[in-house]
């Protein structure tokens, strides 16, 4: 049974259980994919329904963002914790290198994946990387193709939201791959291209700000992330 927060159902799960979750389906038969919403899935689900569908129906909904823990509490369902798909990643990555799985990474600017990749062998020994493709490209079959050819086991789909979701969905199956997760600008962090939060900033939920302080211009989309809690206020007290 998932927490819905604002239309959208999240799985009740801490960080390992999410791992555990996650190893499950990559073991498993068949196709599933991972969603990782934080409060801007959340505002943009509201308006764009094909949105909100592909978030559920997700094989695993995983809480990414302190804003959907807050949402959660005011209306009065708390999650166990959030659950950022990054550190989701990372863990996975772990059990991958220990049970030869393969993973293929989609998205970013050319040049960004492969450097990931480097990085994520050296970081993880055993860890097989078959395949990398940028997010800059027009057809879909032939990245379909590619990922087939590599015989991923997880994908890393890091095209940005809502077009990785729409991915998965549309073109998951036909890869062959088990597990497809969407994971935004992780590659930049893998690449070292775009510094992650200081774990301070990351206890205190504060991963925003430290993007914010780095990107200013950001400011337009950050000053939008209040409204969530606005939102589950009001659901709250039955205003919407």
């Amino acid at each position: 049974m998932r927490t819905d927060v604002l239309g959208v159902g999240f799985d009740n799960l801490t960080l390992e259980e999410a791992v555990e979750a996650g190893a499950s389906l990559v073991e498993a038969e068949g196709f599933h994919y991972t969603v990782t919403p934080n409060p801007e899935f959340l505002l943009a689900a509201r308006k764009n329904p094909p949105f909100r569908q592909a978030l559920l129906g997700a094989d695993l909904v995983l809480a990414d963002g302190i804003g959907v823990i807050y949402s959660a509490k005011i209306l009065g369902r708390p999650l166990k914790g959030k659950v950022p798909g990054i550190d989701f990643a990372q863990r996975l990555l772990a059990w991958m290198a220990n049970h030869g799985k393969r993973l293929f990474l989609l998205g970013a600017k050319p040049g960004v994946a492969e450097l990931a990749a480097a990085n994520l062998k050296s970081t993880y020994p055993g860890l097989i990387v078959c395949g990398t493709h940028d997010g800059y490209f027009k057809e879909d079959g032939p990245v379909v193709e590619e990922i087939r050819a590599a015989a991923a086991d997880v994908v890393f789909v890091c095209l940005g939201a809502p077009k990785q979701e729409f991915w998965m969905v549309e073109h998951g199956p036909a890869t062959g791959a088990h597990l497809m997760i969407g994971l935004g600008g992780s590659l930049d962090v893998f690449a070292g291209v775009v510094e992650r939060a200081p774990q301070a900033f990351q206890k205190l939920g504060l991963e925003w700000l430290h993007r914010l302080i780095k990107e200013p211009k950001r400011i337009g989309r950050m000053a939008k992330l209040p409204l969530v809690l606005w939102y589950a206020l009001g659901a709250r007290m039955g205003r919407n």
